[in-house]
């Protein structure tokens, strides 16, 4: 049998009730049939699951595997997968018709790109809105500088697609990041080859309560939030180990500006992970807010950086705990700043 193009591959633990619209958006692909290969990773379901899936019969592959997290799914995943292309998709998520068919003719006009990103659409499972998701559609040699390193805004786990090889450069992923394995992977992909941005809405990603970054306003759900909060700390702090050690053992030096760049990037987002679980005293918050000062200082305008560095210096008074009031300085300032260039008319927020 030849070997297909493109693999999707899904992985899923839990859901599903959301595995039989990810699969049907797979095979409802206007992309040809014969050369793409569903495969379904799951992650230790214990709920219906394998019942959902089977009723698809040799249309998709599906594998059961013990729960290890969604880092072990994707490794486990690349692993059978037989195509040039690997497109990803989380189990929750869905995409539109074109979806495959557009990343391909990318990875087409761009032979040199390892990875294809695209915007996503944002569903609202509780009000069921739609609205186009945030995506900063760059592409090339994204790891050239520190500026492009740091502008690239990751994007979620079913809106990228890779070239087999790269992807297997990048794993096997530490199977400590049970979740957000995602960011790993473009870290890594980055570095490899340039990346080829799709700037159309090209899937759906679905916010619900089981989201790893969804906290609740209702008030019986903190301690769930702060579980939630809690996993996000030791996944990010596995993220950050497994991006250094993948560094040093692929012979790149730490110092390295894009290197040190990504680093303090992720180090950056797991310690504002701990101090949302626990505050911090005044002179670790101060360091946290000099070293990302640090980092963008070649991205911000003179006028924002005076304003940083302003309220980096009154963090020393009123800590971590009544930052807010400076950042609300901060936005105050930049909304007359709006109002003065647009003679008086009211402004966008900043």
């Amino acid at each position: 049998m030849p070997h297909p193009r493109v693999t999707v591959l899904i992985d899923t633990y839990n859901y599903g009730h959301f595995i039989e619209e990810a699969i049907g958006s797979t095979l409802g692909q206007d992309f040809p049939a014969e050369q793409m290969e569903v495969l379904i990773v799951d992650d230790g379901s214990t709920d219906d699951t394998s019942s959902r899936v089977t009723k698809y019969g040799s249309r998709v592959q599906y594998f059961l595997k013990q729960n290890g997290g969604q880092g072990s799914a994707v490794n486990f995943g690349v692993e059978k997968a037989r195509g040039e292309f690997i497109v990803l998709l989380d189990a929750d998520d869905y995409w539109l018709p074109e979806k495959v068919r557009r990343v391909i003719e990318a990875f087409e006009a761009n032979p040199q790109a390892g990875m294809v990103h695209h915007r996503m659409r944002e569903l609202d499972a509780r009000t069921g809105k739609l609205r186009d998701g945030l995506f900063m559609p760059m592409s090339g040699n994204l790891a050239a500088t520190t500026e492009t390193i740091l502008t690239f805004h990751p994007t979620s786990m079913s809106s990228l697609a890779f070239r087999k090889s790269i992807l297997e450069r990048v794993l096997p992923i530490p199977e400590e990041i049970r979740i957000q394995a995602d960011g790993y992977i473009q870290a890594l992909a980055l570095f490899l080859a340039p990346v080829a941005a799709i700037d159309e809405p090209l899937g759906v990603y679905r916010f619900h309560g089981s989201n790893l970054y969804y906290l609740s306003e209702a008030s019986e759900d903190k301690n769930k939030d702060m579980e939630r909060r809690n996993r996000r700390v030791v996944t990010l702090g596995a993220l950050v180990d497994g991006l250094t050690q993948w560094f040093r053992s692929h012979g790149y030096d730490l110092a390295q500006p894009t290197v040190r760049a990504t680093l303090s990037r992720w180090k950056t987002i797991l310690e504002r992970e701990e101090f949302a679980v626990t505050s911090p005293g005044r002179i670790r918050f101060f360091r946290h807010l000099f070293e990302s000062n640090r980092n963008h200082f070649g991205l911000m305008t003179r006028r924002l950086r005076l304003i940083n560095y302003l309220n980096m210096m009154g963090s020393l008074v009123v800590g971590y705990e009544h930052f807010h009031w400076l950042d609300e300085w901060r936005e105050t300032l930049t909304r007359r700043k709006h109002r003065r260039s647009d003679g008086g008319s009211a402004s966008p927020s900043p």
